[in-house]
């Protein structure tokens, strides 16, 4: 979430000018007027810090490594917005610079692949020492620099728009072409040789990249490109599960997020946040890619169910979207008590769906929380909570209550977690609240 790029509000901290999460959702980096810091998820603590350095507009971390890909903004910046640094937090200096011609608006890391989105063009590297830049792709008008990285080892997928508006490219990272393009959009500046250390809470290691890291062949080979037409409007907002099989995508119109399958480009689920429009600020992915959460302007969180095997319909009271339907009390079908098979929310008279406009046959958000300033918000699901109730099942065992967990990451300097009963969905449970960056 680039707020250097966005409208002010009046939530907003002053001098906060990025928040992102790393790969894992373990952590969080904040780009300030004034450097940036790092932070731990759960349990929240600052792992680190760069103060009095100028703007960061942006900061992409790589896992818990020393690495981060920084980029300059704000009033004052420390770099020049259309140069990527490659720096390294134990050493407090940078590494690698690549300039370009014109500004970046977002960088994506994996261990094996750097990506630096420009407003109309795209550029892949292999990340070793030096770099090789293995292919660039043109897009449609890109101002938010949207574009998602699979995080497997084993599956590298890149998601970035297409041409044409609200159209997707899906990038197989594994087969990207040595053919480089136009290289005259690009200086890339060696400072010195980086050596990968990996931090935790509680220790740290340090290990120097590997000299046999797999080489590309010389012979020319070509990207393995798909192309989905996700909406007619302008992409908003796009996200990839862990293996890339599966991309979330929102217009700008706000009003629904859909997911569809990138290796088919099969349109999967189709899920509505609501009727009026809205800012869609982040989507993001389970680790089994079986829930999606959604954050936007309007201050609330969607989770919605992507796999019926995960919620049960027993116990379920009736309910439906809250925009003043009335829900009919069946008897039958557990998707007449206003849910779908996905255990979704949807509207009592879906089962008209093939007569009646497709508002009646939308799926609603199965789970809800509510940011109370309603400021713009990043979301991630963090890691599962099982609570001791104190019951005995049949074999003597102690029972244990599982609840899924959402982090927010908001513009107002402000960290949530909220819980939710998994098979029940419903309102989420606010457990925490703290203010990670205060105004002055």
């Amino acid at each position: 979430m680039n707020l250097s790029r966005l409208s002010p509000s009046y939530n907003d901290a002053p001098g906060l000018l990025y928040a992102g999460f790393n790969q894992d959702y373990g952590c969080f980096a904040v780009g300030l007027e004034t450097g940036f810091r790092v932070y731990n998820c759960d349990p929240l603590i600052e792992q680190a810090r760069n103060g009095k350095i100028g703007g960061i507009a942006l900061v992409e971390m790589l896992y818990r490594t020393n690495y981060l890909a920084l980029v300059g903004g704000g009033r004052n910046p420390k770099y020049p917005p259309n140069k990527v640094i490659i720096y390294d937090s134990i050493k407090a200096k940078s590494v690698l610079e690549f300039e370009y011609k014109s500004d970046v608006k977002s960088v994506k890391l994996r261990r094996d692949r750097l990506t630096v989105v420009l407003s109309n063009k795209v550029f892949v590297y292999q990340f070793i020492h030096p770099p090789t830049l293995l292919d660039t792709f043109e897009t449609c008008d890109n101002d938010k620099g949207l574009a998602a990285v699979s995080t497997s080892p084993n599956h590298a997928t890149l998601v970035i728009p297409g041409r044409q508006r609200g159209h997707l490219q899906i990038i197989d990272l594994n087969f990207v072409g040595q053919s480089i393009g136009d290289e005259s959009d690009i200086h890339t500046t060696s400072l010195s040789s980086p050596i990968l250390t990996t931090t935790s809470t509680s220790s740290t290691s340090s290990s120097s990249i590997p000299s046999d890291r797999p080489k590309l062949s010389t012979a020319r080979r070509y990207s393995n490109t798909n192309i989905i037409a996700a909406h007619s409007g302008k992409l908003s907002c796009v996200a990839l599960n862990q293996d890339g099989t599966r991309c979330a995508t929102s217009s700008d119109k706000g009003t629904l997020i859909r997911v569809f399958n990138t290796i088919t480009g099969t349109l999967l689920h189709e899920l509505r946040r609501g009727m009026d429009r809205a800012e869609i600020f982040s989507i993001a992915f389970n680790t089994e890619s079986t829930r999606l959460c959604v954050s936007s302007d309007k201050g609330t969180i969607h989770i919605f169910n992507l796999d019926p095997s995960v919620v049960t319909h027993i116990d379920h009271k009736p309910r439906g979207p809250t925009y003043g339907e009335i829900i009919n009390h069946p008897v039958h079908s557990p998707t007449n008590y206003g849910l779908t098979h996905s255990g979704n929310r949807a509207s009592s008279l879906s089962f008209m769906k093939d007569i009646l406009p497709k508002y009646f046959s939308s799926e609603w958000s199965f789970a809800n929380a509510k940011i109370i300033t309603e400021s713009r918000c990043l979301v991630a699901f963090g890691e599962q909570k099982n609570t001791i109730i104190g019951k005995y099942d049949w074999k003597g065992h102690l029972q244990c209550l599982t609840d899924a967990v959402i982090i927010a990451i908001c513009a107002d300097g402000s960290c949530y977690k909220f819980y939710f009963d998994p098979r029940k969905g419903g309102e989420c449970t606010r457990e925490s609240f703290e203010r990670i960056f205060k105004k002055e």
